[in-house]
């Protein structure tokens, strides 16, 4: 019995590595820009500007800029890893609930799996920058919870009274 139990944990924990190793390999991530490695010029008097200082200094500015534009796509991206993880777990879930509904562990790997999908959708909306975003995201995951707890638990109660 024990062994069915596992199996359906197995099965979520491997869905939602698989819908989020999916994500990573179709939906490649923004890269961070490069720090500037080399060395800063020394400078011999206090305030002497050297042209080597002015091209070092307009690196780390230039650099500087990439990191905000790179935050910004990052937050967008995170955004659409999100919509894109919520989705994939409402299907799981919609299939879990009405198509796999008579396989239990089966439809119980499913549901978990979703559900473990929801969360990591939740996760990454919160690395949105969003604040409405995010709150949209956490609200589709209480109704998705309140949802499959009817559905799961409440239902079922009703139907063997």
């Amino acid at each position: 019995m024990l062994i069915k139990y596992l199996y359906t944990f197995f099965l979520a924990v491997l869905l939602v590595t698989f819908v989020g190793v999916g994500i990573a390999a179709f939906y490649k991530a923004p890269k961070h820009p490069e720090y500037p490695i080399e060395t800063e010029p020394v400078v011999t008097k206090p305030m002497e500007v050297t042209t080597e200082s002015a091209q070092m200094q307009e690196k780390r500015i230039n650099f500087e800029l990439k990191s905000r534009d790179y935050q910004k796509q990052n937050e967008e991206y995170n955004k659409n890893v999100s919509t894109i993880a919520i989705v994939a777990s409402l299907l799981i879930l919609i299939v879990s609930i009405s198509f796999l509904s008579k396989i239990m562990y089966l439809s119980d790997g499913l549901l978990m799996g979703g559900v473990f999908t929801l969360i990591y959708s939740v996760f990454r909306g919160f690395s949105a920058g969003d604040e409405i975003y995010r709150f949209v995201v956490v609200t589709i995951g209480l109704i998705v919870a309140i949802f499959l707890g009817y559905w799961k638990f409440v239902r079922i109660v009703k139907k063997t009274k």
